[in-house]
């Protein structure tokens, strides 16, 4: 009986069979969501907004090699033990650090995941392979998911009146880093600014009434996303309807989800849903969600989309009206999907979608009186 391939093992294969494809000599791989994937979450970056690392891998037919900064290689060969998965190590001296880099890849036919000294670019077919989840994979991020989901319950529950956005963004930072996760998406809106702002960049306004807290954690080079709302006191109706309205675009999204079916079928359900709940428009602010991984959303749902929904993905959709938004992950099921961020005690609301038979557990917003 064949021995079954690690996640390590299946990397590498699924690297090996785009390099056959393009007919290359290799691929090199720039970006720090890339770079976790292909060595199973180690980080290559310091800077924690960094698209791109301070260190890079090139694959080829039968070797793979990291190439890194004299400051970068301790690390990585002793905490994130990357010799031990048979990485070669090059290494350049910090002052002139892509050195080792482009003496490897010189005269090499390559494919990358970042444009890079004119070499081929292929980032959006190497996000779909990162999108493509093993099971320890799937495994990693249901325990990721449930850390986002308890740093944003342990959040709201310090989150007082008359504190700014910036400290309300604090706990939330704080909550997740306890729990080893790292906040790279830490959005607070509060009162009118949830009506105007799509992404809210915590300020210095204070909370009157109302907050959204939007978190988006990475462990393990994996990130999930999750959003919740809070009010103190009684929600005017106008707003109510507007949150509820909001529900039900998002069970539409949710409830349409399911193996084999296109990104863009799905996105018309949500349209359509928006049109149903009074909407119309609201899509157009913001877009919908899409495919999560190593990256908030690897690609999105857009109109048209043919790429298919498979099995074992993470997706999250975050439809929003103004006023308004909800943000789950889900995990992609032969017959249904789970919610991976539900928030135990949270209230919700159990949403039958019109069309399909199909019932979806949404989040409501939290009323603190």
């Amino acid at each position: 009986m064949e021995t079954p391939k690690n996640e390590f093992e299946i990397k590498l294969e699924r690297a090996r069979e785009l390099i056959k494809k393009y007919n290359v000599d290799g691929l090199l791989l720039r970006r720090v969501s890339s770079f976790a994937w292909a060595t199973c979450g180690a980080a290559s970056y310091v800077n924690t907004a960094s698209s791109e690392g301070g260190s890079s891998l090139v694959i080829t037919r039968d070797i793979h090699f990291l190439t890194t900064t004299n400051i970068e290689a301790p690390r990585l060969q002793k905490e994130e033990a990357l010799e031990k998965q048979g990485w070669i190590f090059h290494i350049s001296h910090w002052s002139d650090p892509t050195t080792s880099l482009d003496k490897l890849i010189e005269g090499l036919n390559l494919v990358a995941d970042v444009p890079y000294c004119g070499i081929k670019n292929i980032g959006d077919e190497i996000s779909r392979l990162r999108s493509n989840f093993s099971e320890l994979e799937i495994e990693k991020f249901r325990t990721l998911s449930v850390l986002c989901a308890e740093s944003m319950a342990a959040a709201v529950r310090l989150v007082k009146p008359g504190m700014s956005e910036f400290q309300i963004a604090a706990f939330l930072g704080k909550e997740a880093q306890m729990r080893g996760v790292q906040p790279i998406v830490n959005l607070i809106a509060t009162d009118e600014r949830i009506f105007h702002y799509r992404h809210p960049l915590p300020t210095e306004k204070l909370l009157n009434k109302y907050a959204l807290l939007v978190l988006s954690g990475r462990k393990w080079g994996l990130v999930c996303s999750i959003s919740r709302l809070v009010h103190f006191g009684s929600i005017p109706s106008s707003l109510l309807t507007r949150i509820e309205a909001n529900i039900q675009v998002n069970a539409a999204f949710i409830a349409n989800t399911f193996p084999g079916r296109t990104l863009g079928n799905i996105f018309q359900e949500g349209l359509k849903a928006y049109a149903e709940v009074g909407f119309p428009d609201e899509w157009k602010l913001h877009h919908q969600g899409g495919v999560a991984g190593y990256e908030p959303r690897e690609y999105l749902g857009k109109p048209g989309s043919v790429d298919k929904v498979i099995v074992g993905q993470a997706i999250a959709w975050n439809p929003s009206i103004s006023g308004s938004k909800t943000e789950d992950t889900i995990l992609v099921g032969e017959n249904s999907n789970e919610i991976l961020t539900r928030i135990p005690g949270w209230p919700e609301v159990r949403v039958k979608v019109p069309g399909i038979n199909r019932e979806i557990n949404c989040p409501q917003v939290l009323i603190i009186d």
